[in-house]
């Protein structure tokens, strides 16, 4: 399991481990199935049409694990927002995205920052995840991938792949309670008080991820603009 390989590496390593070992016990054709998307979204240039830095992010209102809405203005009365888009419980890079922001959760709260996942999949499997990972921050789901189309993240997995997907355990209707098959690309940003995005990382490969470190790096910035130089 994803969950298994130790966290006192970087997240893009931990990710590159398993995909090795993924290598060495998935069938060669299943693999290159389940990679597919990959290839596909870089060819299509997708990517470009994501959100940016400097631009606005959309306000919007989803429901965590609990049921309960969270805003993104409300949260931004607090401070600065990190969101991060994953795919689903399904996905096991997700995981390891997943547990290595929760380790770099306080040093990124120790700087007003707040944290939130968003992916497609129903609340219940967002509470299940979070339990089974111990995540603190709180997991939002985005049904129908309406907050993921207004940052310009969505996809839909084709035909030929979606046999790959239920082979291991991927069946994406059922944990997303709907049959589109669409999925975010994975993407996270970092957005101001003031809505501007102020960091943003899109890749239209599943398996590349942002290292935390960089958004702790940058949160660091902002903390320095709003407290001004010192004297």
């Amino acid at each position: 399991m994803a969950t298994n390989i130790p966290t006192n590496t970087p997240l893009q390593q931990q990710i590159d481990e398993f995909i090795a070992e993924g290598a060495s016990w998935l069938p060669t054709n299943l693999l290159q199935d389940l990679l597919r998307p990959i290839g596909q979204l870089m060819n299509s240039g997708a990517a470009e049409n994501a959100l940016k830095e400097g631009a606005q992010a959309p306000d919007f209102t989803l429901p965590n694990a609990r049921g309960n809405a969270v805003t993104l203005s409300h949260l931004l009365t607090q401070g600065p927002v990190i969101m991060t888009f994953y795919r689903g419980q399904w996905c096991p890079y997700c995981h390891l995205a997943l547990r290595a922001y929760q380790q770099a959760l306080p040093h990124m709260q120790a700087r007003g920052a707040s944290l939130v996942a968003i992916s497609p999949q129903t609340p219940h499997h967002s509470r299940a995840m979070a339990e089974k990972l111990k995540l603190t921050f709180a997991l939002l789901s985005d049904m129908g991938n309406q907050v993921a189309r207004q940052f310009g993240l969505v996809f839909t997995i084709d035909e030929a792949v979606r046999a790959a997907h239920k082979q291991v355990c991927a069946d994406l209707p059922a944990f997303n309670g709907d049959n589109s098959w669409e999925l975010p690309m994975a993407g996270t940003f970092l957005v101001d008080q003031s809505m501007s995005v102020r960091l943003a990382f899109v890749h239209p490969d599943f398996t590349r991820r942002l290292d935390p470190s960089v958004v702790i790096a940058r949160l660091k910035e902002l903390q320095g603009e709003r407290e001004g130089p010192t004297t």
